[in-house]
């Protein structure tokens, strides 16, 4: 296996953190072998915060440095800042500003959030210009040196604010290109939203429109997912890595790209009978050539 370097993507998961972010999230972490991790810090589907456990935050920190283990956090999935409801923008913009601050407190490299949906008929245009009213203040504020929000394309249902990434051009130009936002890459999003990675060369025309939209260096977390569903279902459900209508094939692809060296790349795949663990494995083959894709 190649040694791990500063230009090869690490690979991990989205990390279980019963009985703690520490102790249950780094037990975890080398548990299936991940060399990059991606946490709840609260109810992935509530609003709730929670001002986490400074024990177990220390601790958590403290092993993700020992490990060499960048880590990202993911907000709950019911933010939405396009949303017409202005009682959900408010806590969606105060849920991102939670997250933010944990990530800093955390020392996470990102804090992933769904792109949104504008909801209604005809809000597209209403909905980018609440991201420029409400969500760019909050990028304003955050202190040099924390973690980026990464914008995570969604699966192209619901009038998403960004699916496909060329949808990412008008969703950043709305946050006036800021600095401090960049891009997490889902697979299984991609390929429902309508980007054919059964191809050859498809991955990687995916990536290069990704990077002429947006720019290099945006690119600040991959989520490598298989699907269940056909390319362009607009349907979000995961499966283990080459057991999907996705295949194996791409993930290489997606792994050998100049835009992907160095990002960290994790799997939210069913994790039961060490599918966590199986996933990573596979990729890190792909990855380093050990292994030939079907």
């Amino acid at each position: 296996m190649t040694a791990l370097g500063s230009s090869v993507p690490p690979i991990g998961a989205h990390v279980q953190i019963k009985g703690g972010l520490a102790k249950g999230g780094l037990a975890y972490t080398d548990a299936v072998g991940a060399r990059a991790v991606q946490v709840f810090v609260g109810n992935p589907r509530g609003w709730k915060p929670s001002a986490g456990d400074p024990a177990q935050d220390t601790a958590f920190t403290a092993g993700c440095a020992e490990r060499g283990v960048p880590s990202f956090i993911h907000t709950p999935f019911l933010v939405n800042v396009g949303s017409p409801s202005e009682a959900t923008v408010d806590q969606s913009v105060a849920t991102i500003r939670h997250n933010l601050l944990r990530g800093a407190q955390l020392g996470v490299q990102g804090v992933v959030v769904h792109a949104g949906s504008a909801v209604g008929e005809d809000r597209y245009e209403a909905a980018l210009g609440q991201l420029h009213e409400r969500l760019l203040p909050l990028l304003e504020e955050l202190p040099e040196g924390g973690p980026r929000l990464l914008v995570e394309p969604t699966a192209g249902g619901g009038r998403s604010l960004a699916a496909t990434v060329e949808d990412l051009g008008p969703y950043l130009a709305a946050l006036e290109h800021h600095p401090a936002v960049g891009v997490c890459f889902d697979t299984c999003h991609a390929w429902a939203a309508g980007h054919d990675f059964s191809v050859p060369g498809g991955m990687t025309a995916t990536l290069d429109a990704l990077v002429a939209t947006v720019g290099a260096g945006r690119l600040g977390l991959v989520h490598a997912n298989d699907s269940l569903d056909a390319c362009g279902s607009t349907r979000d459900r995961h499966t283990t890595i080459g057991a999907g209508s996705i295949g194996a094939a791409p993930f290489a692809e997606l792994l050998a790209h100049p835009e992907v060296a160095g990002v960290p790349v994790v799997v939210e795949t069913p994790s039961e009978d060490d599918g966590h663990a199986r996933d990573i494995a596979l990729l890190c083959a792909l990855r380093d050539g050990a292994l030939l894709p079907a």
